[in-house]
């Protein structure tokens, strides 16, 4: 009884080689479960867990040794008879059962030893015929094609709910929007046809740093312009809005006598920046303000009401001028 006992706690089924990687991918996968990284995994994120993993493999390997030196003692209790059963147990080769139960139900085929059961009386020189069936799998799958090729007819030949081409231009647009909405949420593939006026205050100070960095020496750090024109007033050169200062900071000025271009040295993300903060620049008073140049540039996609005040602003301003002058005239006569 006792050797029978020490016999059934030796004996396993699954070799050590499979149990330590199981284990040890199992402990790895509850702890990148459990540990919140961010993107990134944790054992990259934090290097102790490293130390954790390689800890756990040990103990797994010492576990292993244990239970090998464990297995020698108990086999060294065993009779002689004993011996020779766990020795002969533990030679036989691992066999999935379940596995080739379901092949011989999916194949039926005959083994070697029972194909005489299905030879035919066909006899050519000596070559004899078997009566094999078909396989199931092949069986069901035929019948399988069958349900198919009937609900494809009823559903795109009969009632006709759609065609390829429908589908192709859905599956097109769609992919557009999600395309559009991308852009819209990944700052660094913005271009000057798709860039919005960034208003959060990280971006506003990021702008103001590349800007401090890069543009102070041509617009000072007010904007009120030196070797660059006033980023203060509403003349523009190369025009106003979100659009139109990300194209020059990407492409640069005037040829000849304009600023660089810095598509090669900022990110569109950065760019986007930038242009927003001087964006806000627009109104405030500079200390040394440099004169206009350029036009005063109206956002073509304001309200109406706005364009005509400016218009009216415009058209007044040479009246008012030259009411001016006359009343400056008639006090020197």
């Amino acid at each position: 009884m006792i050797n029978k006992t020490n016999y059934n706690i030796m004996s396993t089924k699954t070799p050590w080689w499979i149990r330590v990687p199981v284990l040890f991918f199992l402990i790895f996968g509850l702890m990148e479960y459990f540990i919140d990284s961010g993107d990134k995994l944790a054992i990259i994120e934090y290097p102790i867990t490293q130390f954790f993993l390689l800890l756990v493999l040990m103990i797994l390997i010492a576990i292993e040794l244990i239970l090998a030196s464990i297995e020698n003692i108990m086999f060294q209790t065993l009779t002689e008879e004993g011996k020779e059963r766990y020795l002969e147990a533990k030679s036989k080769k691992f066999e999935w059962t379940w596995a080739k139960n379901l092949m011989e139900k999916l194949t039926k085929s005959r083994s070697i030893e029972r194909e005489g059961e299905i030879v035919l009386d066909h006899n050519y020189d000596g070559i004899r015929e078997l009566d094999n069936v078909l396989p199931p799998w092949w069986v069901y799958l035929f019948y399988a094609t069958i349900v198919f090729a009937v609900v494809y007819l009823v559903r795109f030949h009969i009632i006709g709910e759609y065609d390829q081409k429908l589908e192709y231009e859905q599956e097109v647009a769609a992919a557009q929007l999600a395309i559009e909405e991308y852009k819209r949420t990944a700052k660094d593939l913005v271009d000057a046809s798709t860039v919005e006026f960034l208003s959060d205050d990280s971006d506003l100070a990021a702008g103001e740093k590349i800007f401090q960095a890069n543009c102070v020496a041509c617009h000072m750090a007010d904007g009120g312009g030196g070797i660059g024109p006033n980023l203060t007033d509403k003349y523009w050169i190369l025009g106003g809005g979100i659009k139109n200062i990300f194209t020059t900071i990407s492409e640069g000025g005037r040829d000849g006598k304009g600023m660089i271009a810095w598509k090669q040295t900022l990110k569109p993300v950065e760019m986007a920046q930038v242009a927003s903060y001087v964006m806000t620049m627009g109104g405030t008073t500079p200390a040394n303000p440099k004169e206009a140049e350029g036009e005063i540039w109206v956002d073509p996609n304001a309200p109406e009401e706005a364009n005509g005040t400016e218009s009216e602003t415009e058209e007044t301003a040479p009246e008012e001028m030259e009411q001016a002058v006359d009343s400056t005239n008639v006090a020197m006569n």
